[in-house]
């Protein structure tokens, strides 16, 4: 008979990836990363620990010197009954004040994009952004970096069935 697995936790996410934005680095050319705290409600938290978020139409802006995450969408908590959050509602970003002086200086003066990139629990347990500063690319640029690849992974067959 097998053993019975042990309940503890009841599959909640402590650390770890929460949400990835895959198509992030794929339509943009990330310079720099940062990492950043973000203002939750309860219910969020919750909803986030049970791995449910979407990121890929999000993204980080900001409004009266400070920096937001809009639309990410964390469905609701399925426990949390009529009192429950709101699903896309900005999301307060929290970083140092010289950083996020940074980030919105280049993102006026320079045309960059913030966007974010991974969202996460920290080994404390705490949940955080990773954001990403780039620029966005063109098709000619996304075709490029695909051959690039293309040739890195057949090189790298080449090497593998030479060697």
């Amino acid at each position: 008979m097998a053993k019975p697995k042990d309940r503890k936790g009841g599959g909640l996410i402590s650390t770890g990836r929460v949400a990835e934005n895959r198509r992030a680095r794929h339509d943009y050319a990330i310079q720099e990363t940062f990492e950043a705290g973000i203002v939750l409600q309860g219910t969020e938290v919750k909803s986030l620990r049970q791995g449910r978020a979407n990121l890929s139409e999000s993204y980080a802006g900001g409004k009266d010197d400070e920096l937001y995450l809009f639309n990410l969408h964390v469905p609701e908590y399925g426990n949390a009954r009529h009192f429950s959050h709101e699903t896309r509602r900005p999301r307060k970003l929290l970083m140092r004040k010289r950083e996020i002086q940074k980030l919105l200086g280049a993102v006026s003066r320079k045309g960059m994009t913030l966007v974010p990139l991974s969202l996460y629990f920290n080994a404390r347990g705490l949940a955080k952004v990773s954001i990403g500063l780039g620029q966005g690319k063109r098709t000619v640029d996304k075709r490029e970096t695909v051959k690039q690849r293309d040739w890195n992974r057949q090189k790298q067959r080449l090497l593998r069935d030479k060697g």
